[in-house]
């Protein structure tokens, strides 16, 4: 029973990890090339979302709402988006993506002190392997640049939001986590997108269509997977995204992954893997 929950977790966010760099590439695409207003991309990606999932989530009511931590959570969604969808205009991809990929490192130390799961040194080993072979992938020089910038924040409101989300999930059901990770960004960032319309060609909505399903469809099963598993045994997985964005990166613009690329995808597939068998052959530790 164990193995079969760790592993369909782990398949569900090997999905999820894949559709967010899909959204990811098409927003570079619209603010890069298009000259796109950052706002407005990550204002439509919300927005698509939002109106995708109310049918299925409408049940969830008005109640869900009156939780801050939803509010709080729903911040942390917004802000990172928004700061990644900036650093993607300002910074090379690879760049951004090695610094944005401090997230799971944050949510792992986040979701251990203070959501108190349960984490031994194998498991922070692991975390960090991983981690060390994003850098091997990206071989940043991490100059001090705006867009660097930005994505470090990014990474770590996203580490922040990870963690609340699995702080939800025995309080919120999860119609009412899909609809205010969607809906609640939509409403925090409608003041800033006033005037930051583009005007509308078939690419620009296209992109936009994109752009919203890939971070939509990615972030909802994200949450079934935390739904299933601790987020600190997850969190090995979240690096998947890497090998997602150079295989897109491949059929897309033609970038054919180095050797310093297939060894970081080498680290990061052993330490997500390693860390799957190892907890799925024991039993979860229960939080304290």
């Amino acid at each position: 029973m164990l193995v079969a929950s760790m592993l369909k977790a782990m398949l569900i966010m090997l999905v999820a990890m894949s559709a967010i760099p899909a959204g990811d590439a098409a927003s570079k695409i619209l603010t890069s090339d298009l000259g796109v207003a950052p706002t407005y991309v990550v204002w439509t990606r919300f927005l698509i979302g939002g109106l995708v999932i109310l049918p299925f989530t409408w049940r969830a009511g008005l109640s869900v709402w009156r939780d801050w931590r939803v509010w709080f959570r729903a911040a942390f969604i917004g802000l990172g988006i928004s700061c990644i969808t900036r650093a993607l205009q300002l910074a090379p991809l690879a760049d951004v993506f090695g610094a944005f990929f401090i997230g799971p490192l944050v949510s792992f130390v986040l979701s251990v002190w203070l959501l108190k799961e349960r984490a031994n040194i194998i498991q922070a080993v692991l975390v960090l392997i991983g981690f060390f072979g994003v850098l091997f992938i990206v071989r940043p020089g991490f100059e001090a640049s705006a867009g660097l910038g930005w994505a470090l924040l990014a990474g770590c409101t996203y580490g922040a939001f990870l963690t609340v989300s699995r702080w939800l999930t025995g309080s919120v059901a999860l119609g009412g986590l899909m609809i205010t990770q969607m809906v609640g960004p939509v409403i925090l960032v409608s003041p800033f997108v006033i005037g930051q319309f583009p005007e509308f060609t078939p690419q620009i909505a296209k992109l936009t269509l994109i752009s919203g399903l890939g971070s939509m469809i990615g972030n909802v099963l994200m949450l079934f997977a935390y739904k299933m598993h601790e987020a600190s045994k997850l969190a090995p997985f979240v690096y998947f995204q890497l090998i997602s964005a150079a295989v897109l990166g491949w059929l897309i613009f033609g970038d054919w992954p180095d050797a310093w690329v297939i060894a970081g995808m080498t680290l990061i597939i052993v330490a997500g893997c390693t860390s799957a068998v190892l907890q799925s052959t024991r039993p979860i530790a229960a939080r304290a």
